[in-house]
């Protein structure tokens, strides 16, 4: 709710949604949600400007969509570690601009990378800060983490950065489990000599990284089968929430009647 409301205000959207254009939710009577571990069930909200006009400006009028679909794992791997290579040429967002606003247009300049890096034989692709091109910024579509001893860091959000709401779950997490967690800007040399690394967003929940690969050096990540311990501990203990295996003192679930 946060990351949409903040979307809405950075695209000169309606930071409310207008009324829905049907007075009941459209659904299939065969929509279910995966089996627990092959997926889960993806609700999206979606605003979209759909009043008529050609010009370059906000549209006077949005159409608000919530769609829901069942989804497999974001990376074929699953809670397995995936490659990454570090995009040193592109730059997915710069400041000043709109890399924190979930909007579609945001996606579109990863896109020619992350084919390439995909043709490679590479998972995905993580790109740098488009000023010093020595700072982590996200990976195409989630969150970077990097551990060093009972230290988890990730970068701080100033502008160019999506807030995921995974991200700050995990943040929790890992603070409720003990470990210090840092918000701060981390270079390539701490990602390269971290003791493991994962990513974090809605779909992929929590992603070990089993390799990185700079400058055509590749760095490999040890642990088991190429989970980290602290990817599996956090991935375990966020999931365990979600699907009610856990107590919640977070406060975060609520049970539909």
């Amino acid at each position: 709710m946060e990351l949409g409301l903040a979307s809405s205000r950075g695209a000169l959207l309606p930071a409310a949604a207008p009324p829905l254009a049907s007075p009941r939710p459209r659904s299939s009577p065969s929509l279910q949600a995966p089996p627990t571990g092959k997926g889960s069930l993806y609700i999206r909200p979606l605003l979209i400007g759909s009043g008529a006009i050609l010009g370059l400006a906000p549209a006077p009028e949005y159409t608000f969509i919530i769609y829901v679909s069942p989804v497999g794992n974001y990376f074929k791997e699953g809670l397995a570690p995936i490659n990454l290579i570090i995009e040193d040429n592109f730059h997915r967002a710069a400041p000043g601009g709109t890399g924190g606003v979930k909007t579609i247009g945001n996606y579109a300049s990863v896109l020619k990378a992350q084919r390439t890096a995909k043709e490679k034989g590479y998972s995905d692709v993580l790109y740098l800060d488009a000023v010093h091109n020595k700072y982590l910024e996200e990976v195409s579509s989630c969150n970077i983490f990097v551990v060093k001893g009972n230290t988890v860091c990730t970068p701080a959000l100033e502008g160019t950065i999506l807030p995921g709401i995974t991200r700050k779950s995990i943040i929790e997490v890992a603070e409720s489990k003990g470990y210090k967690v840092e918000e701060r800007p981390v270079s390539v040399d701490e990602l390269l000599t971290a003791d493991e690394v994962f990513c974090t967003g809605t779909a992929v929940v929590v992603s070990p990284v089993g390799s990185i690969t700079y400058l055509g050096k590749r760095v490999e990540y040890e642990g088991n089968q190429g989970v980290g311990a602290v990817s599996q501990q956090l991935y375990t203990s966020l999931t365990s929430l979600q699907m009610g295996l856990a107590e919640d003192r977070m406060g975060w679930t609520v049970q539909l009647n």
